[in-house]
């Protein structure tokens, strides 16, 4: 038999667990609206020069090999292909007479014009060269190249593709043919196989 205490104990149990649900649902959820991936590609040899790595990186942006589409966006039209970011850092040595290293220099350019101009004044820096009491010679073996460039697809897209030295990164895509057209690209280009 039911007393009336476990029917009133019953209910009141009833009760919280509605609370709790309606408490549940009105609870925001973070819901997936995009699937946006990345790829690498390493490169068996980093790519010879900063000219080099300029005709790449150039051809991309003068030949649109991907078919990207212009696009506006805050009221303002953008190219279908667009470099965003680019870095060139120059590696220096200074070697004393019997070819030691007594001393180095890292230098960084936000342009190739920069890095090119900035190399030159470097090697002829008196002044730096004597306070290393050694010789300067540019590392090139060493230096460093970045750029972003920022590829607008026919889909709607936009997706990045980063060149450094030694790896290409595509990025922020979602759609698999936008890696397979850039994969099929890349394998046309010898330096970045």
């Amino acid at each position: 038999m039911v007393t009336y205490v476990t029917l009133l104990i019953f209910l009141v149990l009833m009760n919280r667990s509605e609370i709790t649900k309606k408490k549940e649902t009105t609870m925001a959820d973070f819901v997936q609206t995009s699937q946006t991936k990345s790829a690498v590609r390493e490169l068996a040899s980093p790519i010879a020069s900063v000219s080099a790595f300029n005709l790449i990186v150039q051809s991309v942006i003068t030949d649109n090999p991907f078919a990207c589409v212009s696009y506006m966006t805050a009221g303002e039209t953008h190219d279908p292909v667009e470099k965003t970011r680019e870095s060139y850092t120059a590696k220096m040595v200074y070697e004393d007479g019997e070819a030691v290293t007594i001393g180095t220099g890292s230098h960084r350019f936000n342009t190739i014009a920069g890095f090119n101009a900035g190399v030159t004044a470097l090697l002829a820096a008196t002044a730096v060269t004597t306070a290393h009491t050694g010789t300067a010679l540019h590392d090139a073996e060493n230096d460093t190249f970045s750029a972003t460039i920022r590829c607008h697809d026919a889909n709607g897209e936009l997706y990045m593709l980063n060149f450094s030295r030694d790896r290409v990164s595509l990025t922020s895509y979602s759609d698999e043919a936008i890696r397979e057209s850039v994969e099929t690209w890349a394998d046309t280009v010898a330096a970045l196989a």
